[in-house]
Parts: structure tokens; sequence; C-alpha cells
């Protein structure tokens, strides 16, 4: 079987070039930034390799490019980082660009050369960086590619490809075509065929847990309802699903999540309430990532009072996603963009051992795997909601007067989304209430009230995004239907940043 591998540079999207190439039926597997000549060489087949990209520039000398690689004489494909990097060995000046690039950006392709065979001449790609790559000699190099700027976002030579953007991602234009041409580049065959996710985790979640019980929590989200089915086909009713009420849900959460679960799923789930101890240890936080460790050691005090009940559980289960795992730092040398509750709340002495079926998926996996396991797709569909809950879209310090008013904010938009049949349009669409106040006028009097922004994006997999660009009348209906029935705000804002350079959350 032929291979592609991909090297660590800290991309946030290393692990989405792994499964492109899979999805392209090309076997592929990601290695640290230490990757060897004599690791390689230990390899069967091995066709062709990709650089990451990474969060630092080239310039800072954080992490280099194994030149001994180059006497595989097999294709190397530079993504961003790992572009600079191939341009540095290639003798390019590397400097902070005059305008650094995120998000949609149109390029000017030569469809000539192998990489972008078939492809037309100008497209959009996906950016993120904010350095210029320029060379003083050309002659054994290609430029075959350029921004609107005039400035080298991708060049050959020889057997080196090098990508300024991001063809991994879905908010590139024919990415797939792109990495099918890179395939063909390595001339490496298409002969890879995924296992059965289901067959595969089902039949390593018995031989792990064995008559064990396993506790899951239970938030009423896509990510968390997958992982309680693919575990209750392994083990049946040794699965203790558990509804932690934190006090952070949006108006009726507790209520639906009952409805679907207990009453049209059947299945067997605790409900606890846990808010007022989550809001004394959250009172008068409000650094973000303080909060959310709070909120996931919180979480981990509950469950252990909860298991004190049942002695045979032995596991905590989490629908922890890998966009959850690289978010917060812990995706090979990636960065820290945000603890997420799951991943940077845990504490050393758990207590139990942690069970994450799911954390080599992204959230469009486990739509597709939801679908498999009989969920219905409103449900699957269903737009994410994180394990912080409110609790990080209340900007500042949490009180139960702001999360009531973001509460009936929220469903107002919520209400207006539904009304207007944009569901399936909008990935995500959730309101933030700001922690300062304006200045406003309402009835001929002053008020001094908080400020709501809302946040409605489009994506696949939520590692990029882009703002949704709603429709002007909709949106003032959403604005005037907040400030007239919502006490507490008397201004509404609308965000239109993509991710990068935002996160999808504020907080």
């Amino acid at each position: 079987m032929d291979k592609i591998i991909v090297i660590d540079y800290g991309s946030q999207y290393n692990e989405l070039i792994v499964r492109r190439l899979k999805e392209l039926n090309v076997y592929s597997e990601l290695y640290p930034s230490t990757f060897s000549l004599e690791d390689a060489k230990n390899i069967e087949n091995l066709k062709g390799i990709i650089l990451s990209g990474g969060f630092d520039s080239v310039s800072d000398h954080s992490l280099s490019f194994n030149q001994d690689l180059l006497e595989l004489n097999i294709p190397i494909l530079g993504i961003c980082y790992g572009m600079e990097l191939l341009s540095n060995y290639l003798k390019a000046k590397i400097n902070p660009a005059k305008n650094s690039e995120y998000g949609r950006s149109e390029i000017k392709v030569d469809n000539s050369l192998p990489i972008f065979k078939n492809l037309p001449l100008n497209f959009n790609v996906w950016m993120s960086h904010s350095d210029s790559v320029t060379f003083d000699d050309l002659t054994n190099v290609n430029v075959i590619a350029k921004n609107k700027n005039d400035e080298i976002v991708g060049f050959s030579s020889s057997n080196l490809i090098g990508l300024l953007f991001h063809p991994e991602v879905n908010n590139t234009d024919y990415s797939k075509e792109i990495f099918l041409n890179f395939i063909d580049i390595c001339n490496a065959k298409r002969d890879y065929i995924s296992p059965s996710f289901v067959e595969e985790k089902v039949k390593e979640i018995r031989e792990l847990v064995g008559n064990n019980k396993i506790i899951l929590g239970l938030s009423g989200g896509v990510d968390s309802a997958v992982c309680a089915l693919l575990i209750h086909r392994a083990i049946g009713d040794n699965l203790i699903p558990v509804f932690i009420d934190h006090g952070l849900n949006r108006k009726y959460e507790k209520e639906e999540l009952e409805e679907r679960f207990v009453n049209k799923l059947g299945l067997k789930v605790l409900m606890k309430d846990f808010s007022n101890l989550f809001l004394d240890r959250l009172k008068g936080v409000t650094d973000p990532e303080t909060k959310r460790k709070i909120i996931g050691s919180t979480f981990i005090d509950a469950f252990k009072h909860v298991a004190s009940e049942y002695k045979d559980a032995k596991f905590l289960a989490q629908g922890t996603l890998y966009t959850d795992i690289v978010e917060s730092g812990k995706g090979g040398i990636s960065k820290v963009i945000k603890s997420h509750h799951n991943v940077g709340g845990l504490p050393k002495d758990l207590g139990f051992s942690l069970l994450e079926p799911l954390k080599t998926l992204y959230k469009d996996n486990v739509r597709s795997l939801g679908k498999e396991l009989g969920l219905d797709e409103a449900f699957l569909y269903r737009q994410p909601f994180p394990g912080p809950g409110l609790g990080i879209r209340v900007i500042g310090d949490i009180t139960k007067e702001k999360l009531d008013i973001l509460r009936d904010a929220d469903f107002i938009l919520r209400e207006e989304v539904a009304k207007n049949h944009l569901e399936n349009e909008i990935w995500q669409y959730f309101a933030v209430l700001l922690s300062d106040k304006t200045v406003g006028v309402m009835g001929d009097n002053r008020t001094y009230s908080y400020a709501l922004a809302i946040r409605c994006v489009t994506s696949i997999d939520g590692m990029t995004a882009d703002f949704y660009r709603f429709d002007y009348e909709k949106l003032a209906k959403i604005s005037t239907r907040i400030v007239n029935e919502v006490k507490g705000i008397n201004r509404v804002l609308y965000d239109v940043t993509s991710k990068p350079p935002s996160t999808i959350e504020y907080e």
C-alpha cells in the first residue's frame, strides 16, 4: 500500500491533511518535526511527504526542515510554514509581509504545471500567514502562484512544491483537485480502504471496558449523543449517561434533552442539578481560560459525586473531538488557542480512566457517524453548543442575571433562524453578552444596558469558518425583537469576522 506522510510543524490543520489523503484512498500518518531519513527508510512504499503549516515564522528558527530527506528523491509539498521551510532551503528571503493574509484570498496560478492541472487561472484559497517569500535567483525555481498584490504564494523546484495557502481546508476552492494532483505527482496508488469506524470502536470499547460501567456526560449536543450511542452499542446498559445541569444552558435545553434522549431514544439518563456549585465557583471570575478550567474541574467533581453511587464505574466518557484537542494545544506541537473544558480542565487525579472514542474525528465525521448509528438528520445538523455553555458567551464575570438576559436573547435568535428555515445554511448561530454597557434611549429615557453580539458562521468541520451573509431585513427584525423583548440590552452588533483570525467562540 502506497503512503504519503505528513510532518507536523504545529498547524491547527495538520490532521486535516492526513484525513484529506485518506478520503482520497491514500494511506497517511502524522509524524513529528524530528522525522528523519532513517525514519523514512523504515516506511514501506513511501511515495511523498507533506510539510504542514505552523504557528511560527521560519525567521524565528524554532523548527527546521531535515534536509537529509531530500536524498529520498520523492515529491515534497510544503504548506504555509512548510513552504517557508522549503523556501529557506532554496535561499529565499522570508520577511514580515506588508499585509498579513487571513481568510479567503484570490490567487492566480500557472495551471500548466502538475499541481494545478485542470484548474482555472484564478480561484479563492484560504490564507493564514504574516510572512512574504521572495527569491533573488529564480534560475531553478518556478513561481506557480501569486496573490492580488503580486506576491509569491506558490513555487516549484525539481521535486519540491510550496503553497503559502491551505489546500486542506474546505474554504479553498479545488481543495480535492489539488490533493489529487499531488497524489498523481507522487505516482501513488489510491488503494487504501478505511475500516468501519463503528465496528472498530465497538470492538475496542468492549475489550477495554469489560464488565465495568462507563459514566458519560450527556450535554444534549451531537458529539456527546453520538458518543453515547456508540458506547451503548458496545456495552448496553453498562453505560450511565448523566446530564449535569451547570446552570449555563440555553433556554429549554434541559426539557429538550429529556424529550430527545429519554422519550425518543430510550436512554436511561440521570438528571443531576449542580447549577449552584458551578455559579458559586465562577463568581467574580473574568479570565476565559480560568473559566474553562473551573467549569472542567467542576464537571469532574460532579461526575465523581455521581460515580460514588456506582462502585464499578471505572471510566469517564466524553465526546471530545480532534478540534477540541488541537485548540487546547494538545495536538502535536500546536499552540493553545483556547482550553476546551473537556481537555484543558481535566485534573491529573481524575479518578477515572478517560474514554474518548471520537477524539480523532471532526464535526462532519461525527455527523456521518451519527447517521450510521440511526440519529435523524434534524438532530444531526443541530448547531454545536460548547461544553462550558453560556459561561463562555457571557464575557467577563458571570451572574444569574446576565445568564437569564443572554438566554432570552439567544432564544429569539434561534427562533428567528428557525422561522426563516436557515438552520441548514448557518452552521452555528448564537448570541454573546458583552461585558461593557452602552448608553441608549428608550421611550425618551436614557438607558445604560449591555451590548449583545450575534455570531453566525458557515463551516463544515469547525477548523475554519466564515461569517454568514445575513439578509439585512431578517437581521433587523432579530435586533428589534431583542431590544424590545429582552430587558437589559440596548444595542445589538453583528460579527463579520472569519476563523482565522477569530475563533468561533469569543472565549
